[in-house]
């Protein structure tokens, strides 16, 4: 076709731009959802493509490692993309999804787009031809340079596109630049997300594992069947992690890789708090319709103890330390499905007694249903667990990074022990637990952490046996 004619079309089409609708289109971000939170597995769409969402209107429903919500839009308008599928991996501040909407919306993540009217041909404009055909061959060189451009940029192999996320997964797995770009990308456009990266790794691993575990020569020169650890026979049974399961058991690899864990031990006699709440537990419940458990009046102790040792109420950030003003407490709660949660009741040390017992309720209640909120598990400063609840005595829990301490209450148990009074001592039976405390010992020294665990004992054996509710 004459290049004179390409370029008359192209002029004629630029002069109805006058005739032309503007209209926008919003990006729908992944938001923050707390500390430590990267990213979100799409769980389901809410919407379609062509459905019309309302402001504030749920788009998807999205699952982390904490907890599962939904996403709601910025904007009115009409879903026209979908940038993930289910089950997909989005991380904090990737588009997920675009919608068209009014253009008088300001906003940085708006483009703007144009969508042609027909053109009416008997009112365009005369074009100038001799203009034309004098520069038709610059505007030809200009296109086919263009044309290189955009071959090598779609080139996979050529300036492909990695998020930092993979590319942190890329090095710390020490997967080079060329094997990166063997690796089949099944997001968008072919991008390496990261179950691309991570399955690659696995498989490389499973590979080397092979190669090593292969068959062997013996002196005699006669093959020898080796068989691998993980070797599995028909009657097993494998078991898929869930996504929950998998990113608990990454972050607790990744706990003990970072800190320096150290743990103390100390023994409490609790047959006063034992004995006092058997005395008040019926009638606490129906005076604040709750009940009223150990678990709060531990919570209790550790937030004084903590108020008393605030070095412990820390996280570290890279090589410095930051030191916390508000106590919240994490609380670890077992879930039906055998994984765990850990939600945070906020400005522990600021609550009496009957607070902690509702907050303790609540947050065990919701945790358990699924109905915790992204604001309920984060902000934690410190954590305490409850391995007696399952009939150990200590346990030697780890770490909830950015975190430097975590406390583990083992179960009462009804035991002999020496008893001393004024009149002499004697053996008597007695209520007693033992507290297992793990610390970060880049920050945390032995004695903090012990003097820490101490000042617990010291405020749990002191109890008030006369107080009120």
């Amino acid at each position: 076709m004459n290049i004179s004619l390409i370029l008359i079309s192209f002029v004629a089409s630029l002069q109805s731009l006058k005739r032309l609708k503007i209209m926008a289109k919003f990006e729908l971000k992944l938001p923050k959802m707390g500390e430590s939170v990267a990213e979100a597995t799409i769980n389901s769409w809410l919407k379609e493509i062509g459905d019309k969402v309302e402001v504030d209107e749920s788009v998807i429903e999205i699952s982390t490692d904490k907890v599962d919500s939904d996403v709601p839009s910025e904007v009115s308008g009409i879903l026209i993309e979908k940038k993930f599928n289910v089950d997909d991996v989005v991380e904090v501040g990737e588009t997920f999804a675009i919608i068209e909407t009014d253009s008088n919306i300001a906003d940085s993540s708006i483009e703007v787009s144009i969508d042609e009217k027909s053109y009416d041909d008997e009112k365009s404009e005369n074009v100038d031809l001799t203009s034309i055909n004098s520069n038709a061959n610059d505007y030809f060189n200009q296109a086919m340079s263009l044309t290189s451009l955009d071959s090598q940029i779609n080139d996979p192999k050529i300036n492909r596109f990695y998020s930092p996320l993979v590319k942190n997964i890329a090095k710390k797995e020490s997967v080079s630049d060329d094997e990166l770009n063997s690796i089949n990308g099944s997001g968008k456009n072919g991008r390496v997300t990261k179950k691309d990266i991570l399955k690659y790794i696995a498989d490389r691993s499973k590979s080397s594992d092979l190669s090593q575990n292969q068959i062997h020569l013996s002196s005699d020169n006669s093959l020898l069947d080796t068989v691998s650890s993980n070797t599995t026979s028909r009657s097993d049974e494998i078991i898929e992690m869930t996504r929950m399961g998998k990113l608990i058991s990454k972050h607790m690899v990744s706990s003990l890789q970072t800190s320096a864990h150290v743990q103390s031990f100390i023994e409490v006699d609790v047959t006063k708090i034992w004995d006092w709440r058997e005395g008040v537990k019926f009638e606490f419940q129906k005076k604040y319709a709750e009940k009223i458990t150990f678990t709060p009046i531990f919570m209790e102790a550790v937030a004084i103890a903590l108020s008393k040792h605030p070095m412990l109420n820390v996280s570290v950030d890279g090589e410095s330390i930051i030191k916390h003003k508000d106590i919240n407490l994490g609380m670890a709660t077992a879930l039906n499905d055998g994984n765990l949660i850990v939600p945070v009741i906020k400005q522990a040390d600021q609550l009496s007694l009957i607070g902690m017992v509702k907050r303790v309720n609540d947050l065990a209640h919701r945790a358990r249903e699924n109905k915790l909120n992204p604001d309920d598990i984060k902000g934690g400063t410190y954590t305490v667990t409850n391995v007696g609840g399952f009939g150990s005595i200590m346990g030697t829990p780890i770490i909830n990074q950015p975190q430097v301490g975590i406390l583990a209450l083992g179960a009462i148990r009804k035991v002999p022990a020496v008893v001393e009074t004024n009149e002499g001592d004697f053996i008597g039976i007695r209520q007693k637990m033992f507290l297992s405390h793990s610390y970060d010992h880049r920050v945390v020294n032995g004695a903090l952490g012990s003097q820490f665990l101490k000042t617990v004992k010291d405020i749990l054996e002191s109890w008030d046996v006369n107080r009120q509710i």
